[in-house]
């Protein structure tokens, strides 16, 4: 998931000037980055990740244009490998929930510190599972509640995906026992990230196990 150089090649994405240059100043003092463009619109950000196909976006949530959730869904059409980072003041457990259902690896409220920040975009562009949340105890809290409800509204396609996932299988070993897609496989894994409430691939398995959702057996 690199660029020319190694380097993690990122699109900003705010409609406020001074955070927008601030975060591609930020990633610019990481030598892991290259900021290959900057949005002020949701149009604007459709148009460049069509045209870069970055590593990496961070998105504003609240920008003129069409809304986050059309954004992402318009984003990991033009580029599926693309991964979305959205950044927002909304401290707000059911935007969470829906821009994580729709793609979003990340959710990170704006009070977040720099250090946190850097760590976080590292985490999420390590790793092709890791969902990385940033937001308050409470907004934890009424996750975890709808991950209760939400169990037991996992797919039967979804279940299939994650007892193969609970047998240490990759994502590519996932899709072809399944005749899908990778791609169409790690959209499912965010589905049942965001049901679950869970942040990982082991973090989904334990939390399934505890759901009675998979038997201890798979794994």
């Amino acid at each position: 998931m690199t660029g020319t150089g190694g380097r993690v090649r990122v699109i900003v994405a705010d409609d406020h000037t001074l955070l927008r240059d601030g975060l591609r100043e930020l990633l610019s003092t990481d030598p892991g980055f290259s900021v290959v463009a900057d949005a002020a619109t949701g149009h604007q950000v459709m148009l460049l990740v069509a045209e870069h196909l970055p590593d990496l976006l961070l998105l504003d949530v609240q920008m003129p244009g069409p809304g986050a959730k059309a954004v992402i869904e318009r984003v990991r059409y033009a580029s599926p490998f693309t991964k979305i980072i959205v950044l927002t003041m909304h401290d707000d457990p059911a935007l969470v929930h829906e821009l994580l259902d729709c793609g979003a690896s990340a959710y990170l409220v704006k009070t977040i510190g720099r250090s946190e920040l850097l760590a976080a975009v590292h985490a999420v562009g390590r790793n092709e599972d890791n969902v990385v949340l940033s937001v308050s105890r409470r907004t934890i809290e009424q996750l975890d509640r709808r991950q209760e409800k939400g169990a037991a509204t996992l797919s039967p396609r979804e279940l299939d995906v994650l007892a193969r996932v609970a047998r240490a299988l990759s994502n590519s070993q996932v899709a072809a026992e399944l005749f899908i897609t990778e791609s169409t496989v790690k959209r499912h894994l965010t589905n049942i990230y965001a049901k679950l409430g869970a942040v990982s691939r082991v973090d989904a398995i334990r939390k399934a196990r505890v759901a009675k959702l998979i038997g201890p057996d798979e794994g």
